[in-house]
């Protein structure tokens, strides 16, 4: 008892499904099924069927001969698929939102290299002591040479990152 309302389910469904088919001609006079629309380069005459309903959106193309049809798009022409220029305007759009994001990114960090090259300028320009630890873990005081060496290098940081 159960399987008669499955089965009418079904019944009722496969003429929908077959409905929503297009059925054409390829380049080599082979006969298409698909549930999308035909390429760009099949003309017009080559469609045998649409789904219901259906418009495809396509450009007026010359008639070719009879003999020898063709499945490339003519040069200059171009179909198009809104689904796909507003899949690419979307990844364009991510792309761009990307690069903002990551440019904000470096822009922040300059930022506060900036800020911390100058601050240390201000320590080393005030002629306290200035000590670093070395390679072995050692705390070592700057002598005027290294004092000098550290003034130049902290002026290119605040050069390259301040401006």
């Amino acid at each position: 008892m159960t399987a008669a309302p499955l089965l009418l389910a079904a019944l009722v469904a496969l003429p929908t499904q077959a409905a929503m088919q297009w059925k054409w001609r390829d380049a080599q006079g082979q006969v298409q099924y698909s549930d999308r629309p035909p390429p760009p380069g099949v003309l017009d005459k080559d469609i045998l069927k649409r789904p219901s309903g259906s418009a495809r959106a396509t450009q007026a193309l010359p008639s070719a001969p009879e003999a020898a049809p063709s499945a490339a798009p003519l040069p200059g022409l171009k179909a198009s698929d809104p689904a796909l220029e507003a899949r690419k305007r979307k990844a364009d759009a991510e792309k761009e939102a990307t690069q903002k994001a990551e440019e904000a990114k470096q822009a922040k960090t300059r930022s506060e290299n900036c800020e911390r090259a100058r601050s240390y300028q201000r320590t080393l320009d005030s002629g306290m002591r200035v000590a670093r630890t070395s390679a072995s873990g050692e705390r070592e005081v700057l002598d005027d040479k290294g004092r000098a060496e550290e003034d130049a290098r902290n002026r290119d940081v605040i050069k390259s990152n301040c401006k």
